[in-house]
């Protein structure tokens, strides 16, 4: 149970760590100016950082329930499928996602569920 709870809250942190950097530092330029373009401000406030915190840790809890089923690669692609891919219909249905940005975000997103799997994988295989 503690080394359950451990992976959960390693791969959190990696996930939040990845999210800030990706969409706070490498593409923030990218995405006010994405906003600005449609009329709109790019939603910044400490409270969108504090769900996008929530959202980091669900996605943790999600690969730590699937890697419970399924090997490294099939919980790093069911993973991503879940926490990216249907993220990306929704935003893209909305009308505020920059598909431009998907040559960036499919490969580092992948990266970051993969970490997360392999953090988790590793952090609970002595339990099994």
């Amino acid at each position: 149970m503690k080394n359950s709870i451990l992976s959960i809250v390693f791969a959190t942190v990696w996930i939040s760590i990845s999210e800030f950097a990706r969409n706070q530092i490498l593409f923030k330029s990218y995405w006010i100016d994405h906003y600005s373009s449609m009329g709109l401000v790019f939603p910044a406030e400490p409270v969108n950082g504090a769900i996008w915190g929530l959202w980091s840790l669900m996605f943790a809890v999600a690969t730590f329930i699937i890697s419970r089923r399924f090997n490294l690669t099939e919980t790093t692609l069911l993973s991503w499928f879940v926490g990216f891919v249907l993220m990306w219909v929704v935003i893209g249905n909305m009308g505020v996602m920059p598909f431009k940005l998907l040559y960036f975000a499919v490969p580092l997103s992948l990266l970051e569920a993969f970490v997360a799997a392999y953090i988790i994988k590793k952090l609970t295989e002595k339990v099994n």
